[in-house]
């Protein structure tokens, strides 16, 4: 299996053997479950205070006042520091402690990464996640590509690999969140556009972090989770020639093990 290589110019510079993992089968529930098991893993524990809801005077007033033996404040009748109480404590509050992490077998994480490659290089599942270009798949770049050190050479690149649609399209698809998010640090959701893997960051991963929806990996940390957000495979991806010469071996330092 053979892919065109573009240069900075957009123009066909010759092809490249695509490593194996491209033709691996599309597993849509493995790779939902890998993003999953990386989403709960980053999950940070909350919780309320241990005392919270009970610090308070309430006690309650005994037997034979004619009234519920609840918790009362000292300065009046008013019910406290009970979970059916206004202001008590809760019944079942979430416990800091808690584990959210989930464990997924080494060889079912590798196999979503796998799958979620191949998924890149399929026209109608990068259609279905709605990206727009107007490229053979799978995007491969030459290396001179990993160089480029300002937003500005990138942006041009784009526009002549016919890929800048994508982002404008991330752009325009910046809403305000609905719900009390917006109160907490994400008013605004966001849109993914494409994904570069390079071999190595000599400064592209910098010159490309601002544009809207654009991320930047090298193939060492490449998951599931950047080549399937939202657990929908078939990301619009950009590979350059070296990315593509580590992930074959990478690819045969796993199946060796």
């Amino acid at each position: 299996m053979k892919a065109n290589v573009i240069d900075l110019s957009g123009n066909a510079s010759g092809q490249i053997e695509l490593p194996p993992v491209f033709e691996e089968e599309y597993r849509p529930d493995i790779i939902k479950r890998a993003v999953l098991s990386a989403q709960a893993n980053r999950l940070q524990a909350y919780g309320p205070h241990f005392y919270a809801g009970m610090n308070t005077s309430a006690q309650s007033w005994g037997p034979g006042h004619g009234v519920s033996r609840v918790l009362r404040l000292k300065n009046g009748r008013k019910a406290a520091g009970v979970p059916m109480a206004v202001g008590g404590r809760r019944s079942h509050a979430p416990q800091p402690n808690a584990d959210y992490s989930e464990k997924v077998n080494k060889k079912e994480r590798r196999k979503a990464i796998r799958s979620a490659i191949a998924a890149t290089a399929s026209t109608g599942l990068v259609e279905a996640r709605g990206h727009k270009f107007t490229r053979e798949l799978p995007v491969v770049a030459k290396n001179d590509l990993e160089s480029l050190t300002k937003t500005t050479e990138v942006i041009k690149f784009l526009q002549a690999a016919g890929l800048w649609d994508d982002v404008l399209r991330a752009k325009l698809g910046r809403n305000i969140r609905a719900g009390k998010g917006k109160l907490r640090g994400r008013k605004y959701k966001g849109r993914k556009s494409l994904l570069i893997v390079a071999g190595t960051d000599a400064g592209l991963g910098k010159a490309a972090r601002n544009l809207p929806g654009v991320d930047f990996v090298t193939v060492e940390r490449l998951n599931a989770e950047l080549l399937a957000p939202g657990t929908r495979a078939g990301r619009l991806t950009i590979w350059t020639e070296s990315s593509l010469e580590k992930l074959a071996s990478k690819a045969a330092t796993e199946a060796a093990q």
